[in-house]
């Protein structure tokens, strides 16, 4: 049972959603992160840092890091090798050597929209036809790859809250 002691109001609010509150001669600092899963603070800095409850990404605009196109090209990538150490466990084998290379290729709209996706996969020598096979096709159903085949249908909300 939850019992409610009393009411702290805050301080002042700052401009990155962080509370300050002063209670019993303590301050007491805490983030809302509203109803978001990804948060990020906008800076004057080439760097960009989107947190969850429990990871963090970092990305960059001047080259110096991914940006976030190409940690979403890489997204894909990292899809399909997530689903070749799928297989290779249920295969009983070891995903070790396997090679995964992505490259997306625009479409008429230019080097924003993409038209295509080819991923390729080498195999180390000890793979049976069978085992590549079973492996390749595991690497086609990527969630991440199924998102984007069937995006149409996703409806992107901007607001101010």
């Amino acid at each position: 049972m939850q019992r409610t002691i009393g009411t702290i109001r805050p301080s002042h609010r700052e401009a990155d959603n962080r509370f300050v509150l002063g209670y019993n001669q303590k301050i007491l600092i805490f983030t809302i992160k509203e109803n978001s899963m990804y948060t990020t603070i906008v800076d004057n800095t080439p760097l960009i840092k989107v947190s969850s409850a429990k990871h963090e990404a970092n990305y960059a605009v001047n080259g110096s890091l991914m940006n976030p196109l190409e940690a979403f090209y890489a997204s894909l990538a990292a899809c399909a090798a997530v689903y070749a150490k799928k297989a290779c466990k249920e295969l009983g084998i070891p995903a070790a050597g396997i090679e995964i290379g992505c490259k997306p290729f625009a479409g008429p709209g230019g080097p924003l929209t993409l038209a295509r996706f080819k991923t390729e996969v080498r195999f180390p020598e000890q793979f049976t036809a069978e085992q590549k096979t079973k492996i390749l096709d595991s690497i086609a159903y990527c969630a991440v790859k199924d998102i984007v085949a069937n995006g149409p249908s996703i409806e992107f909300q901007v607001s101010e809250i």
